[in-house]
């Protein structure tokens, strides 16, 4: 019997990179599950591909996410997932738009809102339910030039901490991943080949385990706390990074 068996999953943002990733592992451990994306083409191609289903969802609309969760029935697992980093558009407060700061609140963080005011009932309703929420390095440490992605990201760990509190007592559990360096194609393109970032140079001097992450790592966490073998984890904050928040300078050890 698979680990989720008998469980109904909801993946925001799984048309590709970790959601996709995440989709795909708790379907193959007996879920049922549903993936909300906006991006209709690769959702269907995807959610095809693993045995899921699709709902088109703009996950910054409250009618699109009630329609979302309505269509599940009941949610026994909520992965929050889907999110931007918007190259070209974030960056230094002072030089953000408000309109772009407002796009990437909405995606980033509203979405995490609309998905658990709705999906919340349905889980006290079937006896409890798990929510994974994603944050980020970023929740973890300060990082420039991406300032609106920084307050969703630090927000959803706190909004983490909050509805593990409130809603434990209903047997729902919430928890967060906080990945960094994970190899999806939203990562390549916030580090666009024309920019100044250097990727010899991360991987050696910022990364301790001196490579990538794969989505498929971090659906192997997801999956460990949509199952109830993290029966007792609650408002948890699990960093996958290979280590790089807690990094010092590796230019003392680095002998390669």
């Amino acid at each position: 019997m698979g680990r989720l068996e008998g469980k109904t999953a909801l993946v925001t943002g799984g048309a590709q990179g970790i959601g996709f990733a995440g989709a795909k592992l708790f379907a193959e451990e007996g879920a049922k599950v549903f993936i909300a994306d906006i991006n209709a083409e690769k959702g269907e191609k995807s959610a095809a591909e693993i045995g899921a289903t699709f709902v088109r969802c703009d996950v910054s609309r409250a009618a699109d996410v009630q329609a979302a969760v309505a269509a599940c029935g009941t949610v026994n697992v909520l992965y929050n997932n889907a999110g931007i980093f918007w190259t070209g558009h974030d960056g230094k407060i002072t030089d953000i738009s408000e309109d772009d700061w407002d796009r990437v609140i909405a995606i980033n963080l509203k979405s995490v809102y609309l998905f658990t005011k709705y999906a919340i009932p349905t889980m006290i309703k079937a006896g409890g339910g798990s929510i994974v929420n994603t944050g980020s390095s970023a929740a973890q440490i300060g990082i420039p030039d991406c300032d609106a992605y920084t307050a969703t990201k630090g927000a959803i760990v706190q909004l983490t901490k909050s509805l593990a509190v409130e809603y434990g007592r209903y047997g729902v559990r919430t928890n967060c991943i906080s990945p960094a360096a994970i190899m999806t194609p939203m990562m390549r393109q916030s580090n666009p080949e024309n920019s100044t970032f250097d990727e010899e140079r991360f991987l050696k001097l910022r990364t301790p385990l001196r490579r990538y992450g794969t989505p498929e790592e971090i659906a192997k966490i997801a999956l460990f706390l949509a199952s109830d073998e993290s029966s007792y984890l609650n408002g948890a904050i699990i960093v996958a990074d290979g280590g790089i928040t807690v990094n010092g300078d590796l230019s003392k050890i680095d002998t390669d």
